[in-house]
């Protein structure tokens, strides 16, 4: 286009200046670039799932990062206008006023985005609006991972890792450099961003201690890359969910960067390797810091090419499981998310998710857990909801995957292996500090009671302030009776599952065989059965 072209370049989930493909791709050939960022559903809860509202922190956490991405911008003459409303009538209302002849973005994987994707880019198209899009939230464009495992995702994590070394090998990853000047914006652009209450929250609704910006999330990843030790030695199931301090926790803390796209998943990757490079012997995916890396590719390829991901119906993939759905599951769940279960280590687990909208992997096992197979059997379409709108690293693909997994639904289906809400922190935390810290009630309790009050003598309970049923709640269910039951029910549902895989198997080997081949092999099992009776 002789002169170059007037592109918006509408920014989601790549909230950085470091990196990033589809600007890249945005700025080549514009005579101006008007960054853009639309505070809508998808922004403001970073997944698909509808009727999901962000917390207080999620949402101060999103507006830091647009903050510091319109302070970058700015520093190279730009700017970034945030826009409040769904894209489409946003973006069509600016492509209008500005006389847009580009608009470019960062391509999609999730069901919900692509509709809306999909809308955008026929609005597009009809008004003459010429459409760029590239991969950036992923190592490798999804598309690839599918057409190696010949069309339909692996959904176990080896056979996954093979099909990523493949198509790495053909393509590999690259950087895309910052860039250092950028076209005029095609009008000028007011300064800030909208503000906690702009947006219908109070500002003490964020109370997490971890800021948002790009920045910030690449100081915090070359702090943790200069230890090569560390990196070197690191493997997540070894680490800690008892560690209490924002800045000195046993993992990196960099999900939250990654979700919201204000650090590159490309860019940590490639420093792990050269870390790796330089440290020589090294652990090893999948619990290596590398291995974490995939298990996000892994789950969004699962994602993106399976039907009703995040739900149980009609998911091709997911056990079906008879999910308690009546009050009495209803009270389970509202007992869960308000940190009011009576089992202090899951209790301490869901207030930190509250206040600072982070927990450790192994917390989000043991409460996940614990919603679903291991004592309140609730479904876990319910607890990845409450996740989502709690995490500041909610990611749609890796929640809903995590909670599938939790669930024995899918990935992993070892139900007899149950997280105890009682014994499991105890390697990591004898004397219960975790406790005493995000349950204040039980803060004066020995260290022998305090994952389990009610076996405190009531002297013991009285000294230490403690009166089960009103400073603090009695256990909402005996794990050692219920666990034992839901186990039961696991295995009757997986019973289920298999006769129904059978009676498939069996009506296709009846299809491919014709009818009178499947009479006669029907005739000759009867025959059978009558002889072995006689």
């Amino acid at each position: 286009m002789p002169g170059g072209a007037r592109t918006l370049y509408w920014f989601r989930k790549a909230i950085r200046l470091h990196d990033n493909p589809s600007l890249a791709k945005a700025v080549q050939g514009a005579s101006h670039l008007h960054p853009v960022f639309c505070l809508d559903h998808s922004s403001m809860t970073g997944g698909a799932t509808e009727g999901c509202k962000p917390s207080g922190n999620r949402m101060r956490f999103l507006l830091e990062s647009l903050s510091d991405l319109d302070e970058s911008l700015r520093a190279l003459g730009s700017g970034l206008q945030v826009v409040t409303g769904e894209p489409e009538g946003e973006l069509k209302r600016l492509c209008e006023e500005l006389k847009v002849e580009r608009i470019a973005w960062e391509r999609e994987t999730e069901p919900t985005g692509l509709a809306r994707d999909s809308r955008v880019e026929a609005m597009a198209r009809a008004a003459g609006i010429e459409v760029v899009t590239e991969v950036g939230h992923t190592l490798v464009d999804t598309r690839l991972l599918l057409a190696e495992a010949a069309g339909k995702p692996s959904i176990t994590y080896s056979t996954f890792q093979q099909h990523f070394s493949h198509v790495v090998h053909r393509n590999p990853i690259s950087i895309t450099p910052t860039p250092t000047s950028l076209p005029p914006t095609i009008a000028s652009i007011s300064a800030g961003v909208p503000t906690m209450s702009d947006v219908g929250y109070q500002d003490a609704d964020a109370t997490t201690p971890l800021r948002g910006g790009e920045k910030l999330a690449l100081e915090r990843m070359n702090r943790y890359l200069a230890r090569q030790e560390w990196i070197c030695k690191f493997e997540k199931p070894s680490t800690s969910p008892c560690e209490t301090d924002m800045n000195e926790r046993s993992t990196t803390v960099l999900s939250p960067y990654l979700a919201v796209g204000s650090l590159s998943c490309r860019v940590f990757y490639e420093g792990l390797k050269k870390v790796y490079k330089a440290g020589g012997t090294h652990s090893q995916p999948p619990v290596s810091l590398e291995g974490q890396m995939l298990w996000r590719e892994f789950y969004y390829v699962c994602s993106a090419y399976t039907p009703n991901y995040d739900k149980m119906q009609g998911n091709p993939i997911c056990r079906q499981i008879p999910w308690g759905e009546t009050s009495h599951h209803d009270n389970m769940l509202e007992a869960w998310q308000e940190a009011r279960t009576g089992y202090p280590w899951i209790d301490a687990c869901m207030t930190q998710l509250k206040q600072e909208g982070h927990i450790h992997h192994l917390a989000r096992h043991a409460v996940a857990c614990f919603l679903t197979r291991g004592d309140l059997w609730v479904s876990w379409e319910k607890g990845a909801l409450w996740f989502e709108s709690q995490l500041l690293d909610a990611d749609w693909a890796l929640n809903s995957g995590n909670w599938m997994w939790l669930s024995c639904s899918c990935f992993f289906y070892q139900y007899f292996r149950c997280y105890s809400p009682v014994a499991f922190a105890k390697k990591w935390d004898p004397e219960g500090n975790y406790i005493r810290k995000y349950v204040p009630a039980l803060r004066n309790l020995p260290a022998k009671y305090i994952y389990e009050p009610w076996k405190a003598p009531i002297a013991t309970q009285r000294q230490a302030g403690v009166e089960l049923g009103k400073t603090y709640p009695k256990r909402i269910v005996v794990h050692e009776t219920i666990s034992k039951e839901n186990m039961g029910k696991m295995n009757d549902a997986y019973s289920a599952h298999k006769r129904k895989q059978e009676e498939a198997a069996s009506d296709a080997k009846g299809k491919k065989e014709g009818p009178v081949k499947k009479a006669a092999r029907t005739s000759k099992a009867k025959a059978s059965v009558t002889e072995e009776s006689n």
